[in-house]
């Protein structure tokens, strides 16, 4: 590349600053979306529409000579093309403009220092439930698939009506529009595809809060049949043995009422969570469970080791029933296990226990054992007496770091 390399950051109307109008019209080379270069007829350089992924598209600029400008939604660092083309590239130069995100807060007179960020463009929408819950102003940036009709369709899937949305389309355009609507009022409503959604909290509205630990009783479970379910005590230890990050991906085998799987989302808000489940209504439960408390996971109605083909490398695995597979479980488990990842088996019986640990062993994995002997209070008359749980082993399988 002989010659520089700008970078200018433009809004819905074209305008540019005098100085940065000049560089468009002088550049050698334009670069853009048919839409922004739409804006400079006057422009006597080459033009070239960006299509496609953007390695060609470097490529061809180190091959360039003279100066090359490449036009740019908002700030080319935010979530723009600015940032990968800086790392591929020797002295880009960035031009920003307003973001959407700054735009639209300033459409609705709200600070936004304290709102949560994220962007749906190209994504999916999967996973969205546990990061943002909680968060009291949120900012989603849309696409043709994600559109404010959707994304309200997903929030109330979860419950999550304390939010109200607003929506900012084709800002600092000719045909901007902004409007403030109950999630409800959002469903089946058509937008401009260029727009961003930002969630506020309703004054007054009290949203769920759990912390971690969520009381047995709080989920639903197998009738008659209550206790299908991992203990709180347990659940907790467990959740500390599978040593969570906020971008963990998890597998949980035989996840019955999802309550592992459901805290673990909540805890790698940033990652994902893969579930199966053999039993039909045991998997019902768990869909209630996780819409409850807002945990968007991934849930497979099979026996395992079948149906594991197709999720992502786990870094944790939780097995709260192997089914009589155990073998072969743990050898597809440890194969596919992330670098310093963990497998955490509960088992009932010092059976299930020597099994597991023997197992681990021969597919080459390293197992510490916790005995988790407690009880809980319980009233008789006017005093109060302790009931003990069913006694649990907690195997923690890994790799030493010498094996990783």
């Amino acid at each position: 590349m002989n010659g520089k390399i700008h970078v200018i950051g433009i809004g819905d109307d074209g305008v540019l600053a005098p100085e940065q109008h000049t560089l468009v019209k002088s550049s050698d080379i334009l670069i853009g979306g048919e839409r922004h270069l739409a804006f400079f007829p006057d422009a006597t350089g080459e033009k070239w529409v960006i299509k496609g992924g953007l390695t060609e598209l470097v490529k061809k600029i180190e091959a360039a000579q003279g100066t090359v400008t490449i036009l740019a939604s908002g700030d080319p660092l935010f979530y723009g093309i600015g940032g990968y083309l800086a790392k591929k590239l020797d002295g880009v130069v960035i031009h920003p403009h307003f973001t959407s995100v700054q735009l639209a807060f300033t459409r609705l007179g709200v600070s936004w220092q304290d709102a949560y960020i994220t962007s749906l463009h190209g994504k999916s929408i999967k996973g969205l439930a546990q990061k943002i819950d909680g968060q009291h102003k949120v900012a989603l940036l849309t696409d043709d698939t994600n559109t404010p009709s959707v994304i309200a369709d997903y929030l109330l899937s979860f419950g999550m009506t304390e939010y109200q949305a607003f929506v900012a389309e084709n800002l600092g355009g000719a045909t901007e529009r902004c409007g403030l609507y109950e999630l409800e009022e959002l469903q089946g409503q058509s937008f401009s595809s260029l727009n961003v959604v930002l969630l506020l909290q309703k004054p007054g509205h009290t949203a769920p809060r759990w912390g971690l630990g969520i009381d047995d009783d709080q989920f639903s479970q197998r009738k008659p049949d209550k206790g299908l379910i991992t203990k709180k005590e347990v659940r907790v230890l467990s959740l500390s043995e599978l040593n969570l990050h906020r971008d963990s991906t998890v597998w949980d085998i035989g996840t019955c009422t999802a309550s592992v799987s459901i805290e673990a989302a909540r805890i790698a808000r940033d990652g994902a969570v893969y579930a199966i489940e053999k039993n039909e209504p045991d998997l019902g439960n768990a869909r209630a469970n996780a819409a409850k408390f807002r945990a968007d996971i991934t849930f497979v109605h099979g026996k395992a080791p079948e149906g594991l083909t197709d999720w992502p490398d786990p870094d944790a695995v939780f097995i709260g029933g192997s089914g009589g597979e155990m073998a072969e479980l743990l050898q597809i488990c440890a194969d596919r296990l992330r670098p310093n990842g963990r497998i955490v088996l509960n088992a009932a019986t010092i059976e299930t226990l020597y099994e597991a640990t023997q197992t681990f062993s021969k597919v080459g994995l390293s197992t510490r054992v916790t005995l988790l002997q407690t009880s809980r209070s319980k009233p008789i008359l006017h005093m109060t007496r302790f009931e003990g749980l069913n006694p649990i082993y907690i195997i923690t399988a890994y790799k030493e770091e010498s094996q990783t």
